[in-house]
């Protein structure tokens, strides 16, 4: 039978990237850390890890056993968590959000939830989405809205299942007497004079890959977290911004919104659970969420 802890071990390993830093996170010695895998490999009758001087890296088999390691480790804290629930007879889900897409999408789903099931308590937390799906991951939050840019979801696993509830294009937004205030879309490439004020890093980071590919480096004079703000600056002055559709409401005053000429940057809003675990509140949940983002994009 296969130990979970040295399971939880190897996932913090295949996390770190090293034994150090995985016995840091894990409150142990890197001897114990190296220990439990060399168990797990003996067990296991294969080689989990391939070791060298600049760390470690999953083989194969530890990629498969990193994938199970998660499944396990989420289950177990969900039946935990129900153990915990027996006391109190009420259900409780805990949900993990973004801030502009919790804003759009989940009061009008939790309504319906709680309507359907009066008597499950709700948890809901802010988190930004690598954190989030991390959390799925391990079990601590049953679902999580979140997205994505260009490519795979971030952290995608064989024990997390995506569910796509909506495209989300980024929009430019300038102010109205700019000179391209006028024009119905923009290409990236016309905005390289420009100075950017950003309402979000992994915005800043997705905006350099695409001025990169236009041939050029924006000037970013402001990154906050909040696209609200970002708004209120280019409503300043200051430059102009890219924001996603719905982060654009409230409307402010001022302002110019241009759609981007294709290939546009996208976000792509789903939700995160651990595929094999049926949970009525979950599920019903999700189909709220899918009824809430359908309604968004015809809007």
């Amino acid at each position: 039978m296969i130990d979970v802890q040295r399971l939880r071990v190897l996932r913090a390993v295949a996390e770190h990237g090293s034994f150090n830093q995985a016995a840091t996170a894990l409150r142990l010695t890197p001897s114990a850390v190296s220990q439990h895998v060399a168990a797990l490999e003996r067990s296991l009758g294969a080689q989990v890890v391939a070791r060298s001087t600049r760390g470690v890296t999953l083989t194969q088999a530890g990629r498969i056993m990193v994938g199970a390691a998660e499944s396990v480790v989420a289950e177990l804290e969900h039946a935990k968590q129900q153990v915990d629930r027996l006391g109190t007879g009420r259900t409780q889900l805990t949900v993990a959000t973004f801030t502009s897409g919790g804003r759009l999408l989940l009061p009008g789903a939790l309504a319906r939830l709680m309507t359907a099931h009066p008597d499950t308590v709700v948890h809901v937390r802010e988190d930004e989405p690598e954190d989030s799906l991390s959390l799925v991951r391990q079990g601590a939050v049953d679902l999580a809205l979140a997205y994505h840019f260009d490519g795979p979801l971030p952290g995608q696993s064989s024990s997390v299942q995506w569910t796509a509830l909506m495209e989300d294009p980024l929009h430019v937004v300038l102010p109205e007497g700019h000179r391209l205030a006028g024009r119905d879309a923009l290409e990236i490439a016309d905005l390289a004079a420009e100075a950017w004020v950003l309402g979000c890093l992994k915005t800043e980071a997705y905006l350099r890959r695409y001025a990169e590919r236009a041939g050029f480096d924006p000037e970013v004079r402001g990154t906050t977290t909040d696209y609200f703000f970002a708004r209120s600056l280019v409503a300043a002055g200051m430059g102009i911004s890219l924001i996603p559709s719905i982060a654009l409401t409230p409307e402010l005053p001022g302002l110019r919104t241009v759609r981007i000429e294709p290939p546009a940057p996208i976000r792509h809003i789903g939700v995160a659970r651990i595929g094999r675990r049926e949970h009525p509140q979950v599920t019903m949940l999700i189909q709220a969420l899918q009824e809430q983002a359908a309604a968004a994009e015809e809007a």
